[in-house]
């Protein structure tokens, strides 16, 4: 009979488990609900020895939300081949797989979790939404946008940030139709600025040129088309 013998991780091998199964636990419920024992039954070490890698849960809890927080923000990247509206159709698929494999932890972290306030949570949330602002700059090929159009690429990622905090309370709208509704909601709110922008026009002009016709894009226009239609 053979007797198995668990492998001693090393230090930092430790940790990285540790922040593993918080994120996991993290994933299915708030974090405020979610106890040391908790963890450490799950990694399979005792309590003690989690305080041992981490001196408390908060600081376990911002090293989960740094790891969470890098996943996020990966969403973003995209390649630039193609007309925009897939691209961002892509992107808004990807951040709401986020959103759907950690709900709690993504509701924790938008809505303030045990860290609340904290300068590493505040920060964490900033480098995300600053990734995402970056992305969707170089998607449009602008390094120094104008301020009309700050606010339109801000004011979106706001946008898509309170839509996936809504859909997860109760999740009443279809994610699919969520996801397309917050990319005609980018070329929304940029024609609204363009209106009064001509640089923000010729700039909304470039993107869509090369629109398809079956494109969210072109479907938003079509059906704003018919709405005014409708109304005569």
């Amino acid at each position: 009979m053979t007797t198995g013998v668990r492998r001693r991780m090393g230090v930092e091998e430790r940790r990285q488990q540790l922040i593993g199964v918080a994120l996991e636990l993290f994933s299915r419920r708030s974090p405020d609900e979610v106890s040391i024992d908790e963890i450490a039954s799950a990694a399979g070490i005792s309590r003690p020895l989690v305080y041992h890698y981490f001196p408390g849960k908060l600081s376990l809890y911002e090293a989960a939300l740094k790891r969470a927080s890098d996943d996020l923000a990966s969403r973003f990247v995209e390649p630039h081949d193609g007309p925009l509206g897939a691209r961002l159709l892509r992107v808004m698929r990807r951040y709401f797989d986020f959103v759907d494999e950690h709900g709690p932890g993504f509701s924790a972290l938008m809505r303030g979790g045990p860290a609340v306030g904290s300068s590493t949570t505040n920060a964490l949330i900033d480098s995300v939404r600053q990734a995402a602002y970056d992305q969707i700059l170089s998607h449009l090929r602008v390094e120094h946008p104008p301020a009309r159009l700050e606010l339109v690429v801000r004011s979106w990622i706001s946008l898509a940030e309170s839509t996936a905090l809504i859909w997860l309370d109760g999740r009443r709208i279809p994610r699919a139709e969520l996801e397309v509704q917050l990319v005609q909601d980018f070329a929304a709110l940029a024609a609204v600025s363009a209106a009064h922008d001509p640089e923000l026009t010729a700039l909304l002009r470039r993107l869509l040129k090369d629109e398809p016709a079956d494109g969210p894009f072109t479907d938003l226009a079509a059906r704003l088309i018919t709405l005014a239609g409708e109304d005569r």
